[in-house]
């Protein structure tokens, strides 16, 4: 239905910033939602952030106040800037599409990308 491929990962000093992609092919105006979630090795998966398509938002405690999601329509693109990094944030980072559920925050998404590594060193 909707193809996802991230960029913009890397490595990067605590208290840096980082800004990573999300471009989507395919079915794009059925997207309801999009979505980043990350996952450190030993942990699940965790929803960091997620917008609609009206623009609401939503984030994880953990993120808010530094991170900010956002997507850029016209280039079929979704964003997460990433400020003030610290190391606990460290893993790895995929973007979703289309919420499977009409619930706020989604529970899961249709499509997933293939992630992309952000590192934050001490």
């Amino acid at each position: 239905q909707v193809q996802l491929g991230e960029s913009g990962g890397g490595l990067v000093q605590a208290g840096g910033s980082l800004r990573i992609s999300c471009a989507a092919s395919g079915s794009i105006p059925r997207i309801n939602a999009m979505a980043w979630y990350r996952q450190a090795p030993g942990k699940g998966r965790e929803l960091v952030a997620a917008i609609s398509s009206q623009g609401s938002t939503y984030y994880a405690n953990s993120v808010k106040g530094r991170f900010t999601i956002s997507k850029d329509n016209a280039k079929n693109t979704l964003y997460l800037q990433m400020n003030s990094l610290k190391p606990e944030s460290t893993a790895m980072y995929s973007c979703a599409a289309n919420a499977r559920k009409f619930r706020w925050p989604p529970p899961d998404f249709r499509s997933w990308g293939q992630g992309n590594q952000v590192t934050v060193s001490s």
